[in-house]
């Protein structure tokens, strides 16, 4: 790389955010932050009942035999899903979300999830962001987007919208654009989310602090 080509320094927050829902919280302190697919192993789920949780969509929360609860996917309708899928079916994009734990980078996208899960309470884990990284770098994947949601007028997607965190570090949106065959976004585009693969079993080595959240309340406090 030229000298003229260095990237700009876009710089991860020192804070990113975990939302879970508060009947989830004795079990995140016990096993720590499981996938949707770490939890099914975890109880032994398996045959129609996991494909349906695990590469359908879910129009409703699923509860769990052991009390967790995971989240509906309501924002990701199939029909719309298919429309900016690239290389994949909704399944195997439901599945590709599934095998993995999420993080926010900011409180703005945090509280727009809150306000879509108002009716329950929920809690707010801030981690320290250098630590994960120096600890699970080599399964962490930055997105440019919600993934989550593909309502309105959705981006496009495929599996290579999870960007490794290496390579992010090289080339920022680079892969993504090459992939999808669309217009590189700026390499000052700040990333949505950061993914893990499958678990974080020690996850409360990296939690900074957490917050218990009303039904309804917002998340306020910035990072300590």
């Amino acid at each position: 790389m030229r000298p003229n080509d260095r990237l700009p320094p876009v710089f991860l927050p020192r804070c990113i955010y975990h939302l879970a829902d508060a009947a989830n919280w004795v079990s995140i302190q016990h096993y720590g932050l499981l996938s949707t697919s770490a939890l099914l192993d975890l109880l032994g789920v398996q045959g129609r009942e996991r494909k349906q949780i695990e590469q359908q969509h879910r129009t409703q929360q699923v509860n769990l035999a052991n009390g967790v609860i995971i989240r509906d996917q309501k924002p990701m309708p199939p029909t719309t899903l298919e429309r900016c899928l690239c290389g994949m079916t909704s399944s195997e994009w439901y599945a590709l979300l599934n095998a993995r734990v999420f993080f926010w980078l900011d409180i703005e996208r945090l509280n727009r999830m809150l306000k879509a899960n108002h009716r329950r309470p929920q809690v707010v884990m801030i981690l320290d962001t250098e630590r994960l990284l120096a600890a699970y770098a080599d399964r962490i994947a930055l997105t440019p987007i919600n993934t989550g949601n593909a309502r309105r007028q959705p981006a496009l997607r495929g599996q290579q919208t999870f960007v490794p965190y290496r390579t992010w570090m090289e080339s920022r949106w680079t892969s993504e654009a090459k992939a999808l065959g669309t217009r590189t976004r700026p390499k000052s585009h700040r990333p949505a989310e950061l993914t893990i693969t499958h678990a974080v079993p020690d996850v409360m080595n990296f939690v900074r602090q957490t917050k218990l959240l009303k039904q309804g309340e917002l998340f306020l406090d910035e990072c300590l």
